[in-house]
């Protein structure tokens, strides 16, 4: 993957993955997360949930990472209205300090695997904290060939009940889930298929058209299979 391509395309785009305002305010709701909190949002990317977060929880205050450098001022931008109880700051959010009432994971724990994330996330919870986030899973087993394909090189891809599973052996509770299929992936697509047709038209770069030929593989695959892709809240 040529990432300085791979970030042409995804510059300036609302969200870098699936989701809506209602998954994030579901996940603040199931688990019971109150109002003067303190919330991480880990991997935010242009801050489309972090936006969400301030404004469902308006006394709250916020901490959102990102390791890219341009994500990190796209989400700054995206929140200056909240003034210093968002703070952004580039790096690894594997690196956190203090206690938080919330951990959001939005599509990127299983960079890591979200087991081993959330070991390391697990002493960084406060009294009655919860994390949320979505991890990729096959909703219907055995999954079919497209959904399979769809998923081609991001590793090991479970069901709910796996990773359910997984997480019980791991000494978790969990309060609820919540599929992210559909519309949600709509709301990601949509801007992103308007942008690759944009740099169609004005780029001659072997790489970059590599990427948006890998991007429009991944749509025409979603639009055959959009009830068998999906994330697991």
């Amino acid at each position: 993957m040529n990432w300085e391509a791979f970030f042409i395309l995804h510059r300036d785009l609302p969200r870098e993955g699936p989701g809506a305002p209602e998954d994030v305010i579901w996940a603040l709701d199931t688990a019971g997360t109150g109002e003067a909190v303190r919330i991480f949002d880990a991997a935010c990317g242009p801050g489309a949930d972090t936006v969400t977060l301030a404004e469902a929880r308006p006394r709250a205050t916020i901490e959102a990472v990102d390791l890219q450098e341009h994500f990190v001022e796209a989400a700054r931008r995206n929140c200056e209205r909240f003034g210093d109880r968002v703070a952004f700051r580039q790096g690894d959010y594997r690196e956190l300090k203090g206690e938080f009432d919330l951990i959001w994971c939005a599509g990127a724990a299983y960079f890591v695997g979200f087991i081993e994330l959330l070991d390391i996330w697990r002493e960084h919870l406060g009294p009655e904290a919860a994390i949320a986030f979505s991890e990729p899973v096959f909703p219907n087993d055995p999954p079919s060939e497209l959904a399979q394909s769809f998923w081609e090189g991001e590793g090991e891809i479970g069901t709910r009940e796996t990773h359910l599973a997984k997480l019980e052996k791991a000494r978790w509770r969990v309060c609820g889930t919540r599929l992210i299929v559909g519309e949600p992936w709509e709301g990601y697509y949509g801007p992103q298929r308007a942008r690759v047709e944009l740099l169609r038209q004005t780029t001659s770069d072997p790489a970059l058209i590599e990427v948006l030929d890998e991007a429009e593989r991944e749509f025409t695959i979603w639009d055959a299979a959009r009830d068998e892709i999906a994330y697991c809240l």
